[in-house]
């Protein structure tokens, strides 16, 4: 398990940035990548903890998967005399969640799905609310903790950890890669680690204290209407099921007004797959709006100049 390891000339928090703890998620690697590339050692306040690959196994076979099959987030905090699985989580615990004061682990929908940029956090942790604020994505999702997740073992080690959400599995998307960097760079100069001044976000994320799946009702060939970062309505069709002639049409309703924040891209589908995972907003009146501010600005923010990337 490869570290970069930062320290600063001067005291300040421990702070790690994490990727593809699922083999296949890879877009967090690539958002590691240009942190590092736009840091001043020089500046630095406190420790960077960069681990762009956790799960090396999964990552050679591009499976999200260990080769045992387990998912390695959901052993940690693991054991040092446990399966393969749980020795890497153990690692993972002792060396870099014990050390840390926080933390940003980074994801990507599964297989077959993509999902809006987004930050989740567990319920009731105030400095964490703070920081997905200052982060600046399209959404933030407060979600509970799950047993045996980093974020869980994190908590419990007293780490406060945002985990963003974007883009699909095996793929690089640009747009969530420049708000992933953008909003890890607003979150160490937030915490006074040395970064020089970030532009604040420019608007509001869309915050959602829930979300709900639509699930097929039945089989055959899904057609969505509705695109990941729409906002919808309670009972609008947000897209259709058909048979292959086209003989029978099933309207797919969302069950919630929201967010879009994650889809299928599959069009063959089951009866139960999910298709659209829709997040409930608290203030959906000037949602589409602060959503389109954030995307213009991630599209023009000077960071990403070609010159400035390798």
């Amino acid at each position: 398990m490869p570290v970069r390891v930062l320290h600063g000339a001067k005291p300040g928090p421990t702070l790690f940035v994490s990727a593809a703890i699922h083999g296949d998620e890879i877009i967090g690697v690539e958002m590691i990548r240009r942190l590092l590339k736009n840091l001043s050692i020089k500046r630095l306040r406190g420790t960077l903890l960069c681990v762009p690959v956790v799960n090396a196994f999964g990552f050679i076979a591009q499976s999200r998967y260990l080769p045992d099959r387990r998912d390695l987030n959901r052993v940690f905090p693991g054991s040092a005399r446990g399966s393969l699985a749980a020795q890497l989580a153990h690692v993972f615990t002792t060396e870099i969640i014990a050390r840390s004061d926080f933390g940003i682990d980074l994801h990507s929908a599964g297989m077959n799905r993509e999902n809006l940029p987004q930050i989740r956090y567990s319920p009731g942790n105030e400095k964490a609310s703070e920081l997905a604020d200052v982060f600046g994505a399209p959404a933030i999702v407060t979600s509970p903790l799950r047993d045996g997740s980093l974020r869980q073992t994190a908590d419990n080690n007293g780490c406060t950890m945002l985990l963003m959400e974007s883009g699909e599995a095996l793929r690089f998307d640009e747009f969530a890669i420049r708000i992933g960097v953008r909003g890890i760079l607003r979150v160490m100069e937030h915490l006074d680690m040395g970064c020089r001044k970030q532009p604040a976000a420019a608007a509001a994320s869309v915050r959602s204290d829930g979300s709900r799946w639509v699930r097929a009702e039945e089989g055959g060939i899904f057609r969505a209407m509705r695109k990941t970062g729409d906002m919808v309505e309670e009972g609008e069709q947000v897209g259709a099921i058909s048979d292959p002639f086209g003989d029978v049409e099933i309207e797919v309703l969302s069950p919630l007004s929201g967010l879009i924040i994650g889809r299928s891209v599959m069009p063959v589908v089951n009866q139960g797959d999910a298709l659209m995972h829709i997040a409930r907003v608290s203030r959906p009146g000037t949602a589409d709006d602060r959503l389109n501010k954030i995307e213009e600005a991630a599209i023009d923010d000077p960071l990403f100049d070609e010159d400035e990337i390798m």
